[in-house]
Parts: structure tokens; sequence; C-alpha cells
């Protein structure tokens, strides 16, 4: 089974013009093992095929690493997952952008657990799991600003914006993977964000709408 998830994932990787060394293959398969083993016990996840979770987990969360890296012009960065959950896709842009510092933070103590156990077990030194509510991560308290703060089916735009605005560092954007283009949730923002970019992104064995939503606060 494990071949057979390496060769899909290969394939995708391809077709997403990804080019990880076989380190980083073999850390996103043992990442999913993690996420089977501790699925038994904590409800990480609804998906428990592990084919399934390569396409609706590793090569959904993979589909934006290039994204991320054009709009970050690959420099190192700080990245928050805000809900992370299982780490998607937090643990997934570590894993491909060592140069990325991230940070999964979760409000179920289980999950940020989880996280860290990650970290521990793939020796992802740029990867923390924190155990927090996300607004109350704020520059200047402890926690440095992010450059880029993401979420992956999350919340409302406007609730995952005004919640974690307090830990975007200034200059910083946010990166919000949705599903179908969200046309209420964009006409419900207001006027201080500035929605500079509505990506659709194609997910290899992934037959479902997604995109990516960029936004900034508006200077001035």
């Amino acid at each position: 089974m494990k071949e057979a998830l390496r060769h899909d994932l290969q394939l995708g990787l391809q077709v997403l013009d990804l080019s990880l060394d076989e380190g980083q293959i073999n850390m996103l398969l043992d990442y999913v093992e993690l996420i089977e083993k501790w699925n038994r016990v904590y409800n990480l996840t609804a998906v428990r095929d592990p084919a399934e979770m390569l396409t609706h987990h590793l090569l959904d969360s993979l589909a934006v690493v290039g994204p991320l890296l054009r709009e970050t012009d690959g420099r190192p960065i700080r990245l928050l997952d805000v809900g992370s959950g299982a780490g998607l896709p937090g643990v997934v842009i570590a894993i491909a952008c060592p140069q990325v510092e991230v940070t999964c933070v979760d409000t179920v103590a289980k999950k940020a657990a989880f996280l860290r156990q990650v970290s521990a077990s793939l020796g992802l030194v740029n990867l923390r799991g924190l155990h927090a509510r996300v607004e109350s991560l704020s520059r200047g308290r402890g926690e440095e600003g992010y450059d880029v703060i993401t979420s992956r089916a999350f919340s409302s735009l406007v609730d995952f914006v005004e919640w974690s605005r307090s830990a975007l560092q200034i200059g910083g954007m946010w990166m919000a993977l949705k599903g179908k283009h969200p046309l209420e949730e964009l006409l419900a923002l207001p006027p201080t964000v500035d929605v500079f970019h509505v990506e659709p992104v194609a997910v290899p064995g992934l037959n479902a709408d997604r995109c990516i939503v960029w936004m900034r606060e508006r200077m001035g």
C-alpha cells in the first residue's frame, strides 16, 4: 500500500510541478501513517482511507505550495496555520518548504499534541504545534507577527480575518483555502481588507472546486 501511495504521490508532484527529494516524500508518507495511527484514538479527520488521504489531504495541501512560494518569492517566512486540526496545510508546507517556519494553532488540546508529536517524529525543526485560540496571538505579546496566515475550511472569511488580524505582521498576507468561489463571503468582508487575488487551484486526482483567497490589510 505504501509503495502505491508513493507512486501516486510522485505523479501528483509532477502534475503540480513540485520537486521534492526522497526525504521529503518519505516524511509525507510517514505523516499519513501518523494520522492513521492517531485517528484510531483521536478523531483527527473523517477521512480514513490512505488513498483518499493522499488526494484530500496531501495533494490538496501541496497544491498551495507553488502559489505560496510565488507570493513570497520563496524567501524564509513565518506562517501561521489557523484551526490546523491534523496539520493541514501547515505540516505539508513545513515538509515541502524547510525555509518556512510553521506554527499550527488549534483550540483542541489533543490536536495540538498530535502536531507536536508530528514535529518530533519527523524531525521537523520548522514546525510548532500550539494549543491556543488564534485571537490570543498578537504582535508584541510574546509572539512575533506572521508573514502569512492560512486556514483550510476553518471559518468564514470575515471570522478568519477578524480573529487572526492581531497576529498578522504589518505588510503580511492571508491565504484562505476554500472550495467553490466564496462570493458571499467576499462581499461580507470589511473595506479594510484588500482581496488582491482569488486563485483557482487544481488538485491532482480530486474532482472538486478549490481556490485560494489572497488578502491583505488595506493601507492608508
